[in-house]
């Protein structure tokens, strides 16, 4: 099982905090990747401050100051930027890090962070993220000196030099959501990774089969993909120090085991377990609480080595 660290800075978090943690990760060296969310605006009873980073602000960043543990985003609005540009941003993070970016892109959900920002929050967004999928990949894929043209509904290229390219001859694109048709199509058509965020083992169980079955349809195989899930992360050495960590988050004790991981070491390892029985082969660890980086160390001494 891979192990990645998954972070949610709007809740509160400066560039110099997730540095920390990211470099913490790096140094462990059993966590294979670096990600965050892409918000602008908090989410419940906590203060935010001191205020919203971007995520690819912040990646570029990230690119230059870590070393080797990739790099990415669950997952980009398609609401907040426009195809072209960001397919030059991400692919001049990839050539920053030296080829350790994982593109990660959703529809965009949040209406109020776009109400908050003056962001336009379109009603037909799945579209739009169809459309950015093809565009931002065309860009990447095609070959220097040729041009890239596009004409759909929302976007329209015209003799793009579809530059800069990427570090990486492909730069792994993730698609997730419970979405029962329309999100595994979109899976089969773009995606190298498949991600579910907060899903029960059942509704993954039922996702993974829908997504597999619609990349064969495609005429991929479904072992080309990696399938992966997010779930909020609380381990403690003992039930005092897992109820210390679900304190300092806000949450109870017997709502994250039932939905995350939480628990003793020998308690996430055997959620992990059942996570991996129905397909999920890569779990993004929720660390909500990023001045804690004691919970990183713990996860890295006593529940990574029992994963094999």
């Amino acid at each position: 099982m891979d192990l990645r660290i998954f972070t949610e800075p709007q809740q509160g978090a400066s560039y110099d905090t997730l540095l920390r943690v990211a470099r913490t990760a790096e140094e462990l060296g059993v966590f294979s990747a670096f990600f965050r969310s892409d918000h602008y605006l908090k989410m419940g009873g906590v203060d935010g401050l001191p205020g919203p980073t971007d995520a690819w602000i912040t990646l570029a960043g990230l690119a230059r100051d870590t070393s080797t543990i990739r790099l990415g985003t669950l997952m980009t609005a398609a609401t907040f930027r426009l195809p072209g540009v960001t397919a030059i941003q991400v692919a001049q993070v990839d050539a920053m890090s030296g080829g350790r970016v994982e593109f990660g892109l959703g529809a965009g959900w949040y209406e109020a962070e776009h109400a908050a920002y003056g962001i336009p929050f379109p009603k037909e967004r799945f579209g739009r993220l169809e459309e950015q999928l093809e565009i931002i990949t065309g860009l990447w894929r095609t070959e220097p000196g040729d041009t890239f043209d596009f004409a759909g509904k929302y976007y329209t290229l015209t003799d793009s030099p579809a530059l800069p390219k990427p570090v990486q001859e492909r730069i792994p694109v993730l698609v997730g959501g419970l979405g029962p048709k329309r999100t595994p199509a979109l899976a089969a058509r773009f995606a190298d990774e498949f991600n579910l965020p907060f899903a029960s083992l059942e509704d993954t169980a039922a996702q993974f089969g829908r997504v597999r079955d619609a990349v064969e349809q495609a005429g991929r195989s479904a072992d080309e993909l990696v399938y992966s899930n997010a779930l909020v992360l609380c381990v403690g050495r003992d039930d005092a120090e897992v109820a210390r960590r679900a304190a300092a988050i806000g949450r109870e004790v017997d709502e994250l085991k039932e939905n995350g991981l939480a628990g003793t070491p020998d308690e996430v390892v055997e959620k992990i377990g059942r996570y991996a029985a129905v397909g999920s082969r890569r779990v993004y660890l929720q660390v909500l609480d990023l001045g804690d980086l004691d919970h990183l160390e713990l996860v890295a001494s006593r529940v990574a080595p029992q994963l094999g």
